[in-house]
């Protein structure tokens, strides 16, 4: 996958299919599926920098293609990321919950098991 962006380049947006894509970059590093398929190419190249800096890599390329196909293999949408633009990002400080069927299913049972051992007659809601 070496000059992932001439190969992006080369990806028209609905005429390229899947085989097309295959063909001109290779199997892609991961694949997801959702409501369409996302294909993501990552090509990283490092060198080994001189004996001051006691042999640490230094990162020439970082560069993240993303393609999504629609479901008869089209390429309908694709985002190419450099190391740039990749520095440009801005993570957000939010923080989503876990939504789990099983925790939440003993977060129920234990708070019906203190409710049990609070009013073991079921006399105080009642009142």
């Amino acid at each position: 996958m070496h000059n992932l962006k001439k190969k992006n380049d080369k990806l028209l947006l609905l005429s390229t299919n899947t085989n097309n894509v295959i063909s001109e970059i290779g199997i892609p590093s991961t694949k997801s599926t959702f409501d369409n398929d996302v294909w993501i190419y990552i090509e990283r190249k490092t060198t080994s920098s001189d004996l001051r800096s006691l042999g640490k890599r230094k990162l020439l390329v970082n560069d993240i293609l993303i393609l999504e196909f629609d479901t008869r293999g089209l390429l309908v949408k694709k985002d190419f990321l450099s190391q740039d633009s990749l520095q440009k990002l801005v993570m957000t400080q939010r923080e989503t919950q876990v939504l789990d069927k099983k925790s939440a299913f003993i977060d129920q049972f234990l708070s019906s098991l203190r409710q049990k051992i609070n009013d073991p007659l079921g006399v105080k809601n009642t009142k």
